[in-house]
Formats: C-alpha cells, structure tokens, sequence
C-alpha cells in the first residue's frame, strides 16, 4: 500500500477559510511534485462526482501555498463524510493518471487502493461506491428540520450526535436518530441569545473571561468556553481545551444561558469551520506568529484570513472589533463588508479618530484613561492603571484585551457603567483569569504565572513584570507544543534570551507533543539559547511541567524574579495550589518546598 499523497483530509461543517456553508477539504502531500494538469484533473474528478450524486451548485477552491495545495469544495450538510471521500479519490485519482506508476495502477492496482475506499483505477466503480456512501450518510430529516429553522430565521446546531434549534434559554435539542418532523417543533418558544466570538493570536482566553464577567454584570446568566474548558455562570462543566466548534455548541445548548462567550480558536476554524451562522459581536485581539505550517498556513497574512473567518457571522446589526494597532488586520479589513469597529493603545490614533468621524465606534486610552466611543458618545470607563488587569499600566497587552472587551461588549448591549465596574475589579482576585499573568510575592520574591506561548505572547510578558528592570537574578521555564516549526521554537527562546536570564528551566508539554520526540523541543530551545549568549551552567532540563516549575522555587533567593509559563491545566492546577500553599504558610526563599505530593 503506497503513503497516502495528502497531510489532512476533513469535513467542514460550518462557515471556513474556503467558503460560507458546509464541505470539504483536503491538504496535498508536503514535497509532493504536481502541475497544473493534475490540479485540472482533480476539479473534473469533483465535478464528475457532485453530477453522479446529485450535488448541485458546489464551489470548487484551490488554495495554492508554500507546500502544497488545499483543495476544498462545498457539500450538503448531511453528506460531509461522503464528501471527504470523494475529495481522496479525486486526489488519488488524478495523481494515478500523471505520475509515472500510471502503469502499476493498471497492472496492480492494489497498492492504490483501500477496501471499502472508492477504486482509483475505475471510474464507474468509484462512483457507484460514493453512491452507496452517500445513500448511508443522507438524512432527508435533518435536511427538512435545517431549511424550516432558517425559514424561522432561528440558529441550528448539529453534530454527529445532537441537533439543536435556538440556543441557550431558547433552545431544544434532539438526537439526530429522533429528529421531529418540523411542523412538531414548538417554534414560537425558540430563540437565540446575545453571542460573541473571540478570536486572535493571543488574549483570546483573557477576552473571552472578560466579556464572560461583564456579561453576568449585566444580567444574563451566561456560558462562555475557551481553552480550559466550557463554564456556566463561572462553573466548569467541562475542563480542557474547548476553543472549537464543540465547547461553542456545548457552551450554546445550555438551557439557562441567555448569553454566550465563544473563543473561537485558528485551530477549529482550519479543522471544521464555525460553530454558529450568526453572532451579535466578534472580535480579533491581533494577528502574531504562530502556529505556522499547518493547514497552509506559512505567514501572518494567510493566519489573519483565517482568524477574520468570524466575520461570515457578523451581519449588518453586529459589530466585528479588531486591533488598529496591528497592521497586518488594518490592511485585511479593506476586503470586509460587515460593521467594524476600532480598538487601540491610544484613543487618539488617526486611523480611530477617522472612523469615529464616519460614524464608527472605538476604544482605547487618553492620558492613562480608558474610553469607549459608542453610538455617537464617549464614555470614560476610568484609570487604566489601577485596573487589576493591567498590573499598574505595565500590562500594555492587558490594556489591548481591556478597550476590546469593552467595544465588544457594548455591541453586545452591556451598558458602558457595567464596562466600567467590571474592568475596575476584574483580575482583583487570581481566580478571575487563572493561568494568566497571575502574581505572588513570597518575602521579597516575585513569581508570575502566566500561559505565555508565542515570541509576541512572551515579549509582554517580560514587559509586564520588567523583566530588563529587576534587580535580583531572573528565572524561567520555557517549552512549546510540538506542533510548531523549528523556527517557531527557536523564536519563542530567542525572546527569552534578550532578557538575559540567568537561570532557564526546559520542558516538555505533556500530552502537546504532537509527534516530536520526548525532549526534542527542549534541545531545539536550548541550541538557540546557547546561540544568543546565554552560558550552559544557566540551562537545565526537566521535561516535567511541574518538576520544572519547582527549581526554580527550590534555587530563588530574596529579590529575585520567577517568570513561570504553564501551558497544561493539570501542571498549573498543581503549581497553583503550591504557590498558595507557599504563600499561606510564611515560606520565603531559601527554605524547604514541601514534598511534591503536598
């Protein structure tokens, strides 16, 4: 059986990259060496295949990238399976004919073929195999129940398990082996509730906790999911990282929610599209490195195209909030045609001052204030630096996710004073946004925890705690996910090495792997530390999150600063309950830590 000439073949089932609406996708073998003839001969293949089963009006795109090509096309709702089998046998089909073993395929046609896979070599037996798949797949029910919710104007919500008409509080969900006709659906009780989306390269869980906690000052009982889980009104119903399609439609089947925060993370947009058509607000928090090379995308261009997916739910009544100050989303906004609004460091810049002079709505800072211009007035929602969140004004990054939230928020319909009260307290207390930029001191130790994982991500950090400013010796872990270029980790200990520290810790991720060797993410960091001058006895390696967390406890001394980045919820549920431990007892440094198990 010959590898598979292809990275990734999946459904679509929401709003994506490609197009509005349900298909499928397919990303090319990286290395793999085609023309054009070949990319021809896959669209007649796809074409050939929607006439046999009767798939009409299907959009055909070919994303043309670095290593390869993404090949995509629209499908019915309930034929998304069968649709990525035809984009294999599509793909398969048309390399067969091109490549030199076009012969093998003709003499021995078993190496290019699965069973129960559509054959490669036989048009007209492929197609009758995509037939059977489709009849299996189809459901006329979902289908009819789908076009009577939009003929009702109302949000739908399905899966592989469940569908679900409304949402939150006005919603009613149905398994899809027992889906009702639709004149048996109680319509006049279905509704939608206030939702917005979150999105960006970092802050989105940030953002989302704050929209979360201004959204139940406001009133509404209130779901939100984000990276560490799904909650209702602060509660964890699930934990883990939900920031797909799945926590939001967790999130909006929620039968007391009357309002939803949705992050809505590159990585489910890339995998399934959108969760929901619709959402009152959207926000982009800013367009950083990361994440490059899957899915196609290689720069920070192709990463904003699909951050600004969220803009296919936003229609003419919301609002989509993006970051003036970053200038890759300020020049993408020009191919937008929903409602935008403006958010930036400094109320003043010209380009949010002009949209305000349109009609436009902004946020942003003046003279150490936060405003917020919205519907034709500007409200002063108070002084930035004694918000919590913005750790005396040195957080700039903080600031940004502030004056987002706070725009977005008021598209939502949350009332400028509420924006004010919940920026003023939010953050107070750690477990208001925990993971990020939480702080102790332990005698005259500073330690911060925080989910830092970009060299964007890392560099505010640093700022934030004054990192280049301290006067005592500077300690960190540092690791990544193994589903990040070499480059990227290489980026990602370059910014750790401008802060000159003098001691940095290794790790792994347990269970972020992503196909890399235990340690190998931690030798690529440590090469390019040595590289940027930091001296071999600074380094050490302990691949566990928790273990590593605990040297640099175990080796500060008084007026020293520990920069902590905890990336798994387990590890930073566990360094948290240290620290508190730590900080509840008198320790200070110098002393034993106690056994790991306490």
């Amino acid at each position: 059986m010959l590898p598979e000439p292809f990275e990734d073949s999946r459904r679509l089932t929401g709003s994506n990259l490609y197009f509005p609406g349900t298909g499928a996708a397919l990303e090319t073998l990286r290395g793999l060496v085609f023309d054009d003839s070949v990319l021809e001969a896959w669209k007649l293949n796809v074409e050939t295949a929607r006439a046999a089963l009767g798939w009409l009006e299907t959009e055909i795109v070919l994303r043309r990238h670095r290593t390869g090509v993404s090949l995509a096309f629209t499908a019915p709702a309930d034929q998304l399976y069968t649709a990525t089998e035809v984009n294999e046998w599509a793909w398969w089909a048309a390399l067969a004919l091109s490549f030199s073993h076009r012969e093998k395929v003709a003499e021995e046609p078993a190496p290019f073929h699965s069973p129960g896979h559509a054959a490669i070599w036989d048009g007209d037996s492929a197609l009758h195999t995509l037939r059977a798949f489709a009849k299996a797949e189809s459901s006329p029910a979902l289908i009819a129940l789908m076009r009577a919710t939009e003929a009702h104007h109302l949000p739908f919500l399905a899966d592989d398990d469940e569908a679900t008409i409304g949402e939150g509080e006005g919603s009613r969900t149905w398994f899809v082996d027992e889906l009702p006709d639709p004149d048996a659906v109680p319509w006049s009780q279905l509704h939608a509730i206030p939702t917005a989306l979150v999105t960006g390269s970092n802050g989105k869980t940030t953002t989302v906790r704050l929209l979360a906690a201004m959204a139940r000052a406001h009133g509404w009982r209130t779901a939100h999911s984000c990276t560490d889980g799904v909650y209702f009104e602060g509660t964890a119903l699930e934990a883990g990282d939900f920031s797909g399609p799945t926590g939001a439609r967790t999130a909006l089947r929620q039968s007391g929610a009357q309002a939803a925060i949705l992050e809505t993370a590159r990585g489910g947009m890339l995998r399934r599209g959108l969760a929901i058509a619709h959402a009152n607000a959207a926000i982009v928090t800013n367009i950083a490195a990361d994440h490059f090379g899957e899915y196609g995308i290689h720069d920070l261009d192709d990463l904003a195209l699909v951050k600004l997916v969220v803009a296919r739910a936003v229609d003419e009544q919301g609002l989509l909030t993006l970051n003036a100050d970053d200038p890759v989303l300020r020049r993408q906004s020009a191919t937008l045609d929903c409602p935008l609004g403006w958010f930036a460091l400094d109320f003043d810049l010209p380009w949010l001052a002009a949209h305000r002079e349109r009609g436009g709505s902004t946020s942003g800072v003046r003279e150490g204030r936060l405003l917020l211009h919205f519907d034709g007035t500007t409200h002063d929602l108070g002084e930035v630096a004694s918000m919590p969140l913005t750790l005396g004004g040195r957080a700039g990054y903080n600031t940004a996710n502030l004056a987002g939230a706070v725009l977005t928020g008021a598209a939502l319909g949350i009332e400028p004073a509420t924006l004010a009260l919940v920026a003023a307290e939010f953050g107070r207390a750690r477990g208001d946004n925990p993971g990020r930029l939480q702080h102790w001191r332990l005698g005259a130790l500073e330690v911060f925890v925080d989910y830092a994982h970009n060299p964007d991500g890392l560099q505010g950090l640093l700022d934030a705690v004054d990192a280049q400013g301290r006067t005592g010796r500077l300690a960190m872990i540092l690791g990544h996910a193994g589903n990040r270029e070499d480059a990227d980790l290489r980026a990602v200990a370059a910014t750790a090495a401008r802060a000159r520290p003098e001691l940095v810790v290794l790790k792994d991720i347990a269970g972020y792997e992503r196909g890399r060797a235990s340690g190998e993410i931690a030798d690529i960091m440590r090469a390019q530390l040595l590289q940027d001058g930091v001296p071999p006895s600074a380094l050490t390696t302990c691949l566990d999150e928790v273990e590593a967390a605990r040297i640099p406890l175990a080796w500060a001394r008084d007026g020293d600063l520990l920069v902590l980045p905890i990336h798994e919820m387990d590890a930073r549920e566990q360094i948290t309950a240290l620290l508190d431990h730590l900080a509840a007892t008198g320790w200070r440094p110098g002393q034993p830590l106690p056994a790991a198990s306490a």
